[in-house]
């Protein structure tokens, strides 16, 4: 009886150890942030920490107002995003939710005290039992891993999340600053066409051109004054997804200002060696799969272990009944008589085939967006280098050749405001290709898992 009761002894003091422990001070988010901070080049935290209180908002607000103080570039749109869109700062947040799982498996269950108290014919009877779960004092090491692997994991899809919010803030950038330049020519296009109307009706009342010359110029203005409405209703349509990426509003999201163009094209594209298996190293969605199999497979022997102890509760038992004391010790185990446990170790099995074979797809999955995401991007680069270096060249010779014999009166009007219109599809044609040159750049980091630059076998 001594032994049983030094055991109790034993157990409780686990029971006081596993409650030592406690969630962490940032619940994992350094990790996270300094996993941005790498892949995208940009402080993803304030103070190395989750917004808490109302002096953590006002040094956010402050961090953000100083970056919308200047025409907003790439980088900083990601940061401040990162720093500020809700909906990323919610899933931060699950990483508080995961630790706090991993906190709870390191802490014994709590030991359960019976007191009864009887009496009657002029006796008392008390009746005290102190009970332990031996399957938790069992278990407890193997289940802290698998809830450690867990919080692994959770960081992993959360550091994902954040590189995903950033690839989508990049391309809504590239995609506002592009209707915004489309925008801008349009309308320099549109003033053009109202010159040039204007010029046709004066000649047609001179009796220089006849009416369907003039009609020609009006409908061409009346085109160009729709093509207006369409890259400013485009132009509204991308800043304001971009506004929602970056959390802005009220006065904010109406303030921030754009640069007026797309940055130029790169002197020559990258070059990626092995884009498959950098794909497959460096992906953070792999990562977490892996670490999800890994997980199943634990949680499996787990199941094994314990298919046959479904409960099973030591107790240390003292009673009372009148002046006589009485002690003893109580087991509870459930008699495996119906439920041998197979079914839930099928379970696990086929869970972890599951996972086995979602690991493999996504492997895959991923293998095939970074040849597609590289093939897009070398020929978008291909691209605009031939709009800039052949096309817009030689449309500006043209321009130039034409502007000279129609001052030597070598060629008409007709052909001068022809020539005007083809040179503006050129340009138009250039600005889209540049657009989505910086996309499939942006759609190649999100592919290999970060950015770029950051990437092994990136070469100049």
């Amino acid at each position: 009886m001594t032994s049983l009761y030094k055991l109790a002894g034993g157990a409780s003091l686990l029971v006081l150890l596993g409650g030592c422990a406690s969630p962490s001070g940032d619940g994992g988010f350094g990790a996270v942030a300094g996993v941005s901070e790498q892949r995208t080049g940009v402080s993803a935290s304030v103070a190395g920490r989750l917004p808490r209180n109302e002096d953590d908002a006002r040094a956010l607000a402050a961090v953000i107002g100083k970056k919308l103080e200047q025409p907003l570039a790439a980088d900083d749109a990601v940061q401040v995003a990162l720093l500020n869109n809700r909906g990323l700062q919610a899933t931060y947040w699950s990483l508080g939710v995961a630790e706090a799982d991993l906190v709870q498996a390191g802490r014994l269950q709590n030991p359960v005290l019976d007191f009864k108290r009887t009496h009657g014919g002029g006796e008392v009877g008390v009746e005290r039992t102190l009970t332990f779960n031996l399957v938790g004092l069992i278990t407890a090491p193997m289940a802290s891993r698998i809830e450690g692997r867990r919080f692994e994991q959770t960081k992993l899809l959360v550091s994902n999340e954040a590189l995903k919010v950033a690839a989508d803030t990049r391309r809504a950038w590239v995609e506002a600053v592009a209707a915004s330049q489309v925008s801008d020519y349009a309308k320099q296009v549109e003033a053009s066409a109202q010159a040039s109307a204007e010029l046709a009706e004066r000649m047609r009342k001179a009796g220089n051109w006849s009416s369907l010359d003039m009609a020609r110029e009006q409908a061409y203005h009346a085109q160009t004054v729709a093509d207006v409405t369409h890259a400013q209703k485009a132009a509204v349509a991308a800043r304001e997804k971009l506004t929602r990426l970056l959390g802005l509003s009220g006065e904010q999201a109406t303030a921030y200002r754009l640069p007026d163009h797309l940055p130029d094209l790169p002197a020559a594209p990258r070059a990626l060696a092995d884009i498959e298996q950098i794909a497959v190293n460096e992906r953070l969605d792999i990562q977490a799969a892996r670490l999800d199999t890994e997980q199943t497979a634990s949680t499996l022997g787990l199941t094994r272990t314990t298919r046959f102890i479904n409960v099973l509760d030591l107790g240390a038992v003292r009673n009372t009944d009148g002046p006589a004391a009485t002690r003893g010790y109580e087991l509870t185990l459930e008699i495996p008589l119906f439920d041998w446990g197979s079914a839930r170790v099928a379970r696990a099995e086929a869970t972890y085939m599951q996972s086995v074979n979602q690991l493999a797809q996504a492997a895959v999955n991923a293998r095939s967006e970074a040849r597609e995401s590289y093939a897009d991007y070398r020929t978008s680069y291909d691209l605009a280098h031939h709009y800039r270096d052949q096309v817009l060249p030689l449309r500006k010779q043209i321009s130039e050749q034409t502007l000279l014999r129609y001052n030597g009166m070598l060629m008409s009007v007709f052909e001068l405001l022809a020539d005007a219109r083809e040179q503006s599809a050129a340009v138009s044609g250039y600005i889209g290709a540049l657009k989505d040159y910086w996309t499939a750049q942006a759609n190649l980091d999100a592919a290999l898992g970060g950015n770029l630059t950051k990437n092994k076998g990136v070469q100049p």
